[in-house]
């Protein structure tokens, strides 16, 4: 009975964050618009808020994921260290060819290889730490964090012996941005997010039971080892997309995850995966109404949703201190 409240409940306060969110999406897309700049602001204002809709996903259930198979939830697939990799690539190709080498490579070059290198990068990490049966995905976790550490090193050393205007350069592609995204990006993008819903959403009902715990998971059936490593790629596959195609956010994964737990109530990843989705569309959408609307790109979404997702990351910390 309690578990069917529950499901109620849910369910109410996901139409309530849907409507929010169309009331914010509109909110972003009509004001301003007559009949002579339709045709130029809309389709770039629908390029950013479908970009809003993959990258929430993307990071909402890439999270989400994670944060069950390492029994955590203070963890993000960040620690993997996909997001230093892509600053030292992007560092990499300024410090060798040049900051018009990188501003030339728009579009499906720079994509694709920002993608390839991620995931190429995890699926060797993932690939070569589960071969041994005593590996678990905490030992994965903590050589994540020390390859991050090391791409993160090596690009700062390289960015402190680039020219001033070739940083100015590089510092662009340092911190998440929606407002150059290439709208030929989007198809692709979309077609990853769709491929990877429809080879992921079978996984969801096994998810809840991993979220027991691996002893009881496995107990039960599951083919836990297979499952991890599975959800580890995939969310790879997703992290990558979403950081290649604005750049990496850090906190957001945190802060969408955690709320859903709270304000659901819920411990149904298909639940959940809906929630985070839409509390991502909610906080991006609100970041480019605070960004254009008030502050008048002086600042970038990506400070603002760091900053309170690290007020909220800290709030997570004490708390679980506490307990």
């Amino acid at each position: 009975m309690e578990y069917i409240l529950k499901d109620k409940k849910s369910k109410k306060v996901i139409v309530l964050l849907l409507l929010l969110d169309l009331v914010l999406i509109a909110g972003f897309l009509l004001p301003g618009l007559t009949a002579k700049n339709f045709s130029f602001f809309m389709p770039r204002r629908m390029t950013k808020i479908l970009a809003v809709i993959i990258v929430s996903y993307a990071i909402g259930y890439s999270s989400l994921t994670f944060q069950t198979i390492t029994n955590n939830h203070i963890l993000t697939p960040s620690v993997m260290g996909l997001d230093s990799l892509y600053l030292f690539i992007q560092t990499f190709i300024v410090f060798f060819a040049g900051s018009k080498a990188l501003s030339q490579m728009i579009g499906y070059p720079h994509f694709l290889i920002s993608v390839g290198f991620m995931i190429s990068a995890a699926c060797l990490l993932f690939l070569l730490l589960f071969r041994g049966e005593s590996k678990n995905v905490y030992f994965l976790v903590l050589t994540g964090m020390i390859m991050g550490g090391l791409f993160n090193g090596m690009a700062t050393f390289m960015q402190v012996l680039l020219d001033p205007n070739e940083f100015s350069v590089l510092q662009g592609r340092m911190f998440a941005s929606f407002n150059n995204i290439n709208s030929k990006l989007i198809g692709i993008s979309i077609f990853i997010i769709l491929v990877v819903f429809i080879i992921s959403i079978k996984d969801l009902p096994y998810l809840d039971v991993v979220s027991l715990g691996a002893e009881n998971a496995i107990n039960l059936g599951v083919d836990y080892k297979k499952l991890v490593l599975k959800t580890l790629i995939i969310s790879a596959v997703l992290i990558s997309v979403s950081t290649a195609l604005v750049g990496p956010i850090t906190f957001l994964g945190i802060l969408i995850v955690n709320l859903a737990r709270h304000v659901l109530a819920s411990y149904s990843h298909r639940s959940l995966t809906i929630g985070t989705t839409l509390l991502g569309i909610f906080f991006l959408t609100a970041g480019l109404l605070v960004t254009e609307r008030i502050f008048r790109f002086e600042t970038t979404m990506s400070v603002i949703i760091n900053f309170i997702g690290g007020i909220y990351f800290l709030y997570l910390m004490l708390k679980e201190r506490k307990q």
